[in-house]
């Protein structure tokens, strides 16, 4: 049984590391910055990066001599997509307790008020 490319997207940013990976890589960055900014051994940041480029969430680019890793923007929308859906039930839903909450305070009965006796009168 295969698996969708969808869901090796959804695989591959599941690992947490390589969630901070594709953060780094949103603004262009180069090879070395992985490693450098989380502190990953090299091996584990290859390692990481060749999953990312095997979902197609990362191509690597040849300039000069450098290699720089760059972010495929269009494969995560897959995944935002997906998150926007859940966004838009759960903000209906929320919308729709705040409603009957609010309806529930205007129709709430109020407390009988009991009128103060007046002095000087029985």
């Amino acid at each position: 049984m295969s698996r969708s490319p969808t869901a090796d997207v959804y695989n591959a940013l599941a690992e947490s590391r390589q969630r901070q990976i594709v953060e780094l890589l949103a603004p262009r960055a180069a090879r070395g910055k992985p490693v450098v900014v989380l502190n990953l051994p090299r091996p584990a940041a290859a390692k990481h990066l060749y999953a990312l480029c095997t979902v197609g969430l990362v191509v690597v680019i040849q300039q000069g001599r450098r290699r720089v890793d760059q972010l495929q923007a269009e494969r995560p929308k897959t995944v935002h997509d997906w998150g926007r859906f859940f966004e838009e039930l759960w903000n209906d839903r929320l919308h729709r307790i705040k409603e009957r909450a609010e309806h529930r305070a205007r129709t709430r009965q109020q407390p009988p008020i009991i009128p103060k006796p007046r002095k000087g009168k029985p």
